[in-house]
C-alpha cells in the first residue's frame, strides 16, 4: 500500500496542469490540501504536507512542483522515513522566496528578508530523489539545480528547454512524465498502475535517461 501525494505550486495546479493530470491516472494519488496557493508562506505549506504524510496509507511518494518542491523538502526533514521517494519538477529558486512569500525587490524591506534556502537541506536526503530541470526556467537556473542536486545526492533529468514544465509551456496531459514517474518508482519500489498509454518521447526535450551528479541510473558514464 502507498500513497503518491500531489505537490502544486504558486497558484495551484489547474484542470489542465500534468499534475492533475498524472493525478487522475494513479490510483493511490491524492493532492495536499490546506493550503492557500495564492500565498507561498514555507513553513504553512510544509506543515499541511506533514499533516498529508501523517494521514497517509503506507509509504508515501511526493510529486512536486516548482515552489511545491521546497515546501515537499523542508516538510521531508521532519518525516524523511515515510517518504519512499520524491520527483521534484522545475522547483523554484529558494533564494527568490522569504518566510514570509515571495521577494518583492521593489520594496527595500524584503531585501532584508533571508530567503529560504537556509531552511532546505544541504546534505543527502534519506529518501531516493529526482530532479526535473528545464534549461530555460525563468524560476530556477540549471547551474543552481545542479548544485542543489549535488547536495542531496538527487538524481537529475535535464529535460531541455520546456520552460517551468507548467501549463504555460505546454505542459498539460505529460505521459512523458508519468514514464518517468513510473521508472523512478521502479527503481525504488513499486508502482500501483497497470499499462501505460504509449509515450514517445517529445521533439522538447529528451527524458529517456535519468541521470546523476556522477552517471547515469546504471552507474556508467554519460558521454
Amino acid at each position: 500500500m502507498s500513497t503518491t501525494l500531489i505537490i502544486p505550486g504558486r497558484n495551484g495546479s489547474g484542470p489542465g496542469h500534468w499534475q492533475s493530470w498524472i493525478e487522475s491516472r494513479i490510483p493511490d494519488a491524492r493532492r495536499v490540501c490546506g493550503i492557500d496557493w495564492d500565498k507561498p508562506a514555507i513553513h504553512a505549506w510544509a506543515g499541511a504536507i506533514v499533516r498529508e504524510i501523517d494521514h497517509a496509507a503506507g509509504e508515501v511518494w511526493l510529486v512536486a512542483h516548482s515552489f511545491g518542491a521546497l515546501a515537499a523538502l523542508l516538510a521531508g526533514q521532519r518525516r524523511g522515513d515515510r517518504i519512499a521517494g520524491a520527483m521534484l519538477v522545475a522547483p523554484a529558486d529558494p533564494e527568490l522566496f522569504t518566510e514570509a512569500g515571495l521577494v518583492d525587490w521593489s520594496k527595500e524591506e524584503a531585501l532584508r528578508g533571508s530567503p529560504v534556502s537556509h531552511l532546505l537541506p544541504h546534505t543527502a536526503l534519506p529518501y531516493p530523489a529526482l530532479l526535473v530541470l528545464s534549461s530555460n526556467d525563468p524560476w530556477l537556473r540549471v547551474t543552481s539545480g545542479l548544485t542543489w542536486a549535488s547536495r542531496w545526492g538527487a538524481r537529475v533529468v535535464q529535460a531541455g528547454p520546456v520552460g517551468h514544465l507548467n501549463e504555460g509551456s505546454g505542459h498539460g496531459p505529460w505521459p512523458e512524465g508519468l514514464a518517468l514517474l513510473q521508472r523512478f518508482r521502479d527503481a525504488n519500489g513499486g508502482f500501483p498502475t497497470g499499462e501505460l498509454d504509449p509515450a514517445p518521447l517529445s521533439a522538447s526535450g529528451n527524458l529517456d535517461t535519468i541521470h546523476s551528479a556522477k552517471g547515469t541510473v546504471d552507474g556508467t558514464v554519460p558521454a
